[in-house]
């Protein structure tokens, strides 16, 4: 389990990376569009903290703070300069510059930024370690907004029937873009599991150790029984769904910002080790964004 500071360090490596990404897309380096995960660093922070480097994971369109928390929680490290580097397109991206913000792999880790669509992708990757006998667990990170796709129901339904050993992860940070949750999810998140007899952990919080507990508890139930299990996490987005279209009002989104993950967890560290993350994380952010900028885009194949 990671201790206080390693999971201060890289909620706060999420932010900063985040902050600097949403400021470079004025400068016009960066290519296509991205999703920050600003206001929801606790939920990834806490969830890689206590899984394994072999698990699959399959993320979504708003990949980088898992991507991020996955690497920086594994013995090999993660790498934000790659990162970097795919979205502004160049040859030493993850995936050579051609996936862009939403679709990443490194090591076992993949996204896509297909509404649902990861979904039976991730199944069948849990499927595949049950039938070799790995030990090894999938999870999908899935948003309020996916829960209006039909092939969520049908993944919930083969991984329930045929045992296999996936968590499901729900972030329910209340906005499907600019369509709060009200108006477009009827019932309840944890009903639409326990339909497919699938057990479920709910947690309303921003506090990584809260998390942390959570996700260790979701991690052992589908590890030790080899079934399917749903851990969803009501969290709030800081900044607009995408780049710019934020229906909120500042007195919502001020409101939300007293839930700030950063502020809960700061108080654990003192202040030499809370001056030393930021002081750690500036040169990394600094350094990737740097050598990013500097590297070469792919060649096509008629270029010489």
């Amino acid at each position: 389990m990671t201790d206080n500071f390693a999971l201060y360090r890289i909620m706060l490596l999420i932010r900063r990376f985040e902050e600097r990404l949403l400021a470079e897309f004025s400068t016009g380096k960066l290519v296509g569009t991205t999703h920050a995960y600003i206001g929801q660093e606790a939920n990834a922070a806490g969830i890689f903290s206590v899984t394994d480097a072999q698990d699959v994971i399959f993320s979504n369109h708003r990949c980088h703070g898992h991507f991020l928390a996955y690497g920086a929680s594994s013995p090999q490290g993660s790498d934000p300069y790659r990162l970097a580097a795919e979205l502004m397109g160049k040859a030493t991206g993850l995936v050579g510059g051609r996936g862009g913000s939403q679709h990443i792999h490194w090591r076992n880790f993949y996204s896509n930024g297909i509404q649902g669509g990861i979904l039976p992708v991730a199944t069948g990757m849990a499927l595949a370690e049950k039938v070799k006998k790995s030990g090894q667990i999938a999870l999908a990170f899935l948003g309020d907004g996916t829960l209006g796709e039909g092939v969520l129901y049908e993944s919930l339904n083969i991984a329930s029937l045929w045992n296999l050993p996936i968590l499901f992860v729900v972030e329910n940070n209340r906005y499907a873009q600019t369509t709060p949750i009200e108006l477009a999810v009827s019932g309840t998140i944890a009903g639409r599991f326990t339909a497919f007899g699938i057990p479920t952990l709910e947690r309303d919080t921003s506090d990584v150790l809260e998390i942390q507990a959570a996700a260790l508890e979701a991690v052992g139930s589908v590890r030790r029984n080899g079934r399917p299990f749903g851990l969803i996490l009501h969290t709030n987005r800081f900044s607009a769904h995408s780049k710019g279209d934020d229906t909120r009002s500042a007195a919502e989104i001020a409101r939300i910002r007293e839930k700030d993950p950063l502020l809960i967890h700061a108080p654990r560290l003192t202040d030499a080790e809370r001056a030393r993350a930021e002081s750690e994380i500036a040169a990394i952010i600094e350094d990737a964004f740097a050598q990013a900028t500097a590297d070469p885009f792919p060649k096509m194949k008629d270029e010489r």
